[in-house]
């Protein structure tokens, strides 16, 4: 099951629509769905979670606590819109596209992607892109 939690005045419209693309990104990594909140929140709020649980005192756009175990991914991942809003125009791309990848990113690290080398950042790059591209909406 995939839930959507609002911590900020922000509301993903089409829940219905990102939980679809979520589990086909799942299923294209021979995952299997377990139970995934995602919390819409700010800067203050995430940045609140990075010192008090992981030690750093810096803004980030995604925080992801992996619950996973073995196929079976779950886990919580706050998303600061106000972070994604800012690397939005930084990377020159719309808000939507930019807050795919971060949903996907979050997904591509339980399925176990990693980012902190420059080869494996690559990789997940490769990967949200590969990973936006499945995205539909129906008209």
């Amino acid at each position: 099951m995939i839930s959507f939690n609002y911590e900020s005045d922000f509301t993903l419209e089409q829940e219905d629509v990102f939980a679809s693309w979520i589990e086909t990104i799942l299923k294209s990594e021979n995952k299997i769905l377990g139970e995934i909140s995602y919390i819409f929140c700010d800067d203050d709020y995430l940045h609140n979670i990075n010192v008090q649980y992981l030690n750093h005192d810096t803004l980030t756009d995604i925080i992801s606590f992996d619950y996973t175990e073995g196929d079976v991914i779950s886990g919580d991942i706050f998303v600061s819109i106000e972070r994604v809003i800012d690397n939005a125009k930084d990377f020159n791309v719309t808000f939507e596209e930019e807050l795919k990848r971060v949903l996907a990113h979050g997904v591509l690290h339980y399925c176990g992607y990693k980012d902190k080398s420059d080869a494996d950042a690559l990789l997940m790059r490769s990967k949200e892109e590969e990973k936006i591209k499945l995205f539909h909406v129906e008209l």
